[in-house]
C-alpha cells in the first residue's frame, strides 16, 4: 500500500488527471488508467521506477520508446501524449487501448476469416509502412505488440527495440522474439531493417489466418533449423491469393523477399482495402508542420495557452531534427557476444555534381553490364550481388571513347558471393557521394595488400578525388583489408540525396 506522502507527491506531478485502477505491474513499473481532468479523456499512464528501470539496465529501451514515439502520430500507432519525470519516476502518458493484445483476440477466436485478417493486417501494414518512411525499424513485431482499441483497430506498441535507420548503416543485433525473427536475424548477419519487419508480418498474417506460428518448437536449435530452412507448410484451407503472399513474405534470402511497396500492391491485400489507407502516409516532417487552426481554438477554450501550445507543436520538428542528429546514441544497437564491430565493410565514397537520376541509371546499366542482380530498396539505394557459376574474379573495362560512366569491379574469387548495398548520399557541399558496403560474403586471402596497391595506383594523377570532376577510384575499407571499386570518367557522383 502506498503511503500518504506517496500519493500526494504523484497528485502533484499528476495534476491534470485523475488516476484510475491498475490495468498492469511489470519489472519495473506499473500502468494505470487515468483521466484527463479538462478533456475526459482516457488515459494510460506507465509508472516507471528509476532505481529499477537502471538495475535491469533498461534505459536505452525506455529512451528510445520515447523518443520514437514523440515523433509519431498515425492511427495505428499508439499514441504519446506526454512524458513527466521526477527524480524518482519518469510518467510516460498515452493512449488508452481498451480491448487488449491481438494475441488474446486470436487465442479466443482461433484463426480468423481472411476478410477479418486482412482488416487487421492492411492496418498493421500502414503502421509498418509509417514507421519505415520515418526511418524506424520495429524489429520485435509480434501479435502480443499490437493493441485493439475498442473498435478492433490495431494499435502498433512496444517501440523498445526499434532502431533508427541511417543511409549507408546495417543493424546485427539479435533481438525481438524468436518465433517472429528473420532469418538474417538469429543467424547475425548484417540487415538494413525494413526486411525483418516484413518477415514478422508474414508470420503474424499466418498466425491470424491459421491460429497457429509456421515456425514453432521448443527446443530452440530445431526453431531456429526450421527459420533458417524456411520450413513450414501453408494449410489447405487458405485462398491462393493469401497462399502466395505468405510465401512471398517467408522468403529466407532477404534480396528476395517482398518488400512493403510490393505487398500493398498485392491482389489479396487491396481487396477492400479502406480509402484512408490507400495513400501511404506522410512523415513527421511534414505533420509537424501543419497546425489545425480550428482545432487549437478548441483546445484553447479548455483553458490551455495558445502560445505555449503552437510553441510545443512547432518543438516537434525540432525533436525530429534532434532524433536525425544524435541518432547515433539511440541507432547503435548494445551487440551480441560474438559478433565484433570489425566485421563491418565500409567503401569510401566519390564525389561529383551529376544528377542523382542520372547517376543512378549508370549504376544500373553498369550492374547490367556485369551480370551483378539487384534489388532497389529505394530510388537512391540497390542491393546487389555478382553471380557467376565458375566464381573466378571479374574485370570489367570502359572502351575507348565511350559517353557512358563505366564502373569497374574487381572482385576477388571468394568463398561465398558478397551481398553489397550501393547507397547515394548528398553532401553538404550539394555534391553527390556513392557509398558501397559489402554486407556478407567472405574475401579471399591475400586480397588485401594488392587491392590497397591497386587502388593507391587509380588515386595518382588526380587532383581532386573528392570534389573534382574527375572520378577515378574509391577504396572499399575492411578492417582486416581492403576490396577495390574504382569509378572512371567524369561526372560520377557519390552520397544519398534528401
Amino acid at each position: 500500500m502506498e503511503g500518504s506522502g506517496r500519493g500526494s507527491s504523484v497528485d502533484v506531478v499528476l495534476q491534470n488527471y485523475k488516476l484510475g485502477k491498475t490495468l498492469g505491474i511489470g519489472s519495473f513499473g506499473k500502468v494505470k488508467i487515468a483521466e484527463h481532468l479538462l478533456t475526459g479523456h482516457k488515459v494510460a499512464i506507465k509508472i516507471l521506477n528509476r532505481h529499477k528501470v537502471k538495475s535491469l539496465e533498461m534505459e536505452e529501451k525506455v529512451r528510445r520508446e520515447i523518443k520514437i514515439l514523440r515523433l509519431f502520430m498515425h492511427p495505428h500507432i499508439i499514441r504519446l501524449y506526454e512524458v513527466i519525470e521526477t527524480h524518482s519516476d519518469i510518467y510516460v502518458v498515452m493512449e488508452y487501448v481498451k480491448s487488449g493484445e491481438l494475441y488474446d483476440y486470436i487465442t479466443q477466436k482461433g484463426r480468423l476469416q481472411e476478410d477479418e485478417a486482412r482488416h487487421f493486417f492492411q492496418q498493421i501494414i500502414s503502421g509498418v509502412e509509417y514507421c519505415h518512411r520515418n526511418m524506424v525499424v520495429h524489429r520485435d513485431l509480434k501479435p502480443e505488440n499490437l493493441l485493439l482499441d475498442s473498435k478492433c483497430n490495431v494499435k502498433i506498441a512496444d517501440f523498445g527495440l526499434s532502431n533508427v535507420m541511417r543511409d549507408g548503416h546495417f543493424l546485427k543485433t539479435s533481438c525481438g522474439s524468436p518465433n517472429y525473427a528473420a532469418p538474417e536475424v538469429i543467424t547475425g548477419k548484417f540487415y538494413a531493417g525494413p526486411e525483418v519487419d516484413v518477415w514478422s508480418c508474414g508470420v503474424i498474417l499466418y498466425a491470424l489466418l491459421c491460429s497457429a506460428l509456421p515456425f514453432d518448437d521448443d527446443n530452440i536449435p530445431n526453431l531456429f533449423k526450421k527459420i533458417k530452412g524456411g520450413l513450414y507448410t501453408l494449410p489447405s484451407h487458405l485462398s491462393a491469393l493469401a497462399r502466395d503472399l505468405i510465401s512471398k513474405m517467408l522468403v529466407v534470402d532477404p534480396m528476395k523477399r517482398i518488400t512493403i511497396g510490393q505487398i500493398r500492391e498485392h491482389a489479396w491485400f487491396k481487396i477492400r482495402l479502406p480509402r484512408y489507407l490507400t495513400v501511404p502516409p506522410p512523415d513527421t516532417s511534414q505533420q509537424a508542420k501543419k497546425i489545425d487552426e480550428d482545432i487549437l481554438l478548441e483546445v484553447t477554450k479548455m483553458g490551455f495557452d495558445k502560445d505555449q501550445l503552437i510553441e510545443s507543436l512547432h518543438n516537434r520538428i525540432q525533436n525530429e531534427d534532434y532524433l536525425h542528429t544524435s541518432s547515433s546514441d539511440i541507432a547503435v544497437p548494445n551487440r551480441l557476444p560474438g559478433f565484433p564491430a570489425t566485421e563491418r565493410k565500409w567503401a569510401l565514397g566519390l564525389q561529383s555534381r551529376a544528377h542523382p537520376r542520372k547517376i543512378m541509371t549508370e549504376v544500373l546499366k553498369t550492374l547490367r553490364d556485369l551480370n551483378v542482380s539487384w534489388k532497389k530498396n529505394g530510388h537512391y539505394n540497390i542491393k546487389c550481388r555478382y553471380r557467376r557459376a565458375d566464381g573466378v574474379s571479374i574485370v570489367e573495362t570502359e572502351s575507348a571513347g565511350s559517353e557512358t560512366t563505366a564502373v569497374k569491379f574487381e572482385m576477388q574469387r571468394i568463398n561465398h558471393v558478397p551481398l553489397r548495398v550501393l547507397q547515394l548520399y548528398k553532401t553538404r557541399e550539394e555534391k553527390y557521394l556513392l557509398d558501397l558496403q559489402r554486407m556478407s560474403g567472405v574475401e579471399e586471402e591475400g586480397s588485401a595488400a594488392e587491392a590497397i596497391e591497386s587502388a593507391a595506383l587509380a588515386l595518382e594523377g588526380v587532383d581532386d578525388v573528392h570534389g573534382g570532376d574527375d572520378l577515378a577510384a574509391g577504396v572499399l575499407r575492411v578492417g582486416n583489408g581492403v576490396e577495390k571499386a574504382r569509378f572512371t570518367k567524369a561526372g560520377f557522383p557519390i552520397a544519398s540525396p534528401n
